[in-house]
């Protein structure tokens, strides 16, 4: 057998195939947690490449993990064995040329999403995931997890968005699904099997993208509640008056605001009311003669009327907008630069939210009496960011941390929720999965993966199998 290593070396030569100390960008998760050493990075450039990359791993058994931006938070995109290949889309990064008439885009798998979002803004277009990895997150991985971000609620989820996939399969064969269209009932969605999939059913390499519009006008507002209830009831409301004019629905709690004015004391809130939760609310609309405006206001004045709103703030300016949108996307680094945390990434519907917050919050004072609560996400679809801190003066939670993971879980799949929203399965939810979902559930995705994969070196231990 040929050495695979001396393989890998001469397909992709220096600039395409890493080793040794080259490799320590790539290793660790975004977190810092998980990740070893691997055999070695392939970077390959084409789809043939790619192609050539799963085919020897396959050859020589060796397993291969697919790596877009690394934001991922459960560990799916780095090794965890030194044995296994890493395989970067980063140097797949072209962008075609926007098709305005059919509102789509051709992209490779290596595209940084910030950058497809300044390629588009000459065209009048828009991609419409917005998340706070933009900046690093590649199309690929966005993919792979199915991302949603913050106007999921109006736009949909990746796999709403990516309208055609191009993908490596385990055996090394290249499946062109590449169709630009929304309606291709020719069999079973296969474009959607492969959106959160995580890697271990192929490597997509290019993607066709539905494109928008993009706002010639947007209205935004911050405002203040006494109560999550009293948000998700004015959140009932909004979606009832704004429609389809709402692309922005964001919370976060009393707590994570106060951590964000503590850690980043350039920022500061607009009004003098404190609250028990924040709605940041954003109106958008690609036409210069819908009052957007007068509709948010409206909405701000009833809500005010009704008791639901206790203060808020309209945005006068790109740079107030800029400023209400930076209160919301600086939550995590807030409670990151408070120390120790825990996160859960939970789905529940959104009529539950508030439910759901304050029972999770029983049960986790239960399990770590003192723990504070930083709920933070999505309104419109339900999405919460349910992260934790340790009590006050305390640097951990007793080693509980798993028991409060199960606990909130067990609590979101009552509700009729999930306990992995946005974020995907990886590494580190598989025993969470094995635990909650049904028996048929987990053996039905195994037999996809081994259909699929039946040698299985692609991403292994990620998403269905928890052994190595």
């Amino acid at each position: 057998m040929t050495d695979p290593v001396a393989a890998l070396s001469g397909l992709l030569g220096g600039k395409g195939w890493l080793s040794g100390d080259d490799t320590a960008p790539y290793r660790r998760d975004w977190l810092d947690r998980y990740g070893v050493e691997p055999l070695g990075v392939a970077r390959p450039a084409t789809t043939a490449e790619v192609a050539g990359i799963v085919r020897i791993c396959r050859e020589a058994g060796i397993a291969l993990v697919p790596q877009g931006g690394n934001t991922g938070l459960c560990a799916a995109a780095v090794a965890a064995r030194p044995d296994a290949v890493i395989l970067s889309l980063a140097r797949m990064n072209a962008i075609g040329a926007p098709d305005r008439d059919s509102g789509t885009v051709l992209v490779e798998a290596g595209v940084v999403l910030a950058a497809l979002h300044e390629a588009l803004e000459p065209h009048g277009l828009i991609f419409p995931l917005h998340l706070g990895a933009e900046g690093s997150a590649r199309i690929g991985g966005l993919v792979g997890t199915n991302a949603g971000g913050s106007h999921a609620s109006r736009y949909g989820m990746m796999s709403d968005l990516a309208l055609g996939l191009e993908v490596v399969l385990p055996d090394g064969a290249v499946w062109d699904g590449l169709r630009a269209v929304q309606k291709d009932n020719a069999g079973y969605p296969l474009r959607k099997l492969f959106c959160g999939s995580e890697g271990t059913l192929g490597v997509v390499t290019r993607a066709v993208l539905r494109l928008f519009p993009a706002p010639k006008q947007r209205a935004t507002a911050l405002l203040a509640f006494p109560d999550l209830a009293s948000m998700v009831a004015f959140g009932t409301f909004l979606r009832e008056e704004a429609g389809e004019f709402l692309s922005g629905l964001e919370f976060f709690s009393g707590l994570g605001m106060s951590l964000v004015t503590k850690h980043l004391p350039e920022i500061v809130l607009p009004f003098e009311t404190r609250g028990a939760a924040y709605l940041l609310v954003e109106l958008a609309s690609s036409s210069r003669h819908v009052p957007l405006d007068d509709i948010l206001a409206f909405t701000l004045e009833k809500g005010m009327e009704d008791g639901l709103v206790g203060d808020g703030a309209l945005a006068m300016s790109e740079t107030q907008r800029a400023h209400f949108w930076r209160l919301r996307e600086e939550q995590p680094e807030g409670q990151r630069l408070e120390g120790a945390q825990l996160k859960h990434d939970i789905a529940v519907p959104p009529g539950a939210i508030a439910r759901f917050v304050e029972a999770g919050a029983a049960l986790c004072e239960g399990i770590v009496p003192g723990v504070r609560i930083n709920p933070f996400g999505h309104l419109g679809d339900g999405n919460i960011h349910y992260n934790l801190s340790p009590p006050e003066g305390r640097d951990g939670f007793e080693g509980k941390g798993p028991q409060i993971g199960e606990a909130l879980a067990r609590l979101a799949t009552g509700m009729g929720g999930s306990f992995a929203a946005e974020h995907g399965l990886g590494r580190t939810k598989i025993a969470l999965a094995d635990a909650i979902r049904s028996p048929q559930e987990r053996a039905l995705m195994a037999r996809l993966k081994a259909a699929v994969d039946p040698s299985g070196t692609m991403n292994p231990g990620v998403l269905v199998d928890a052994a190595e």
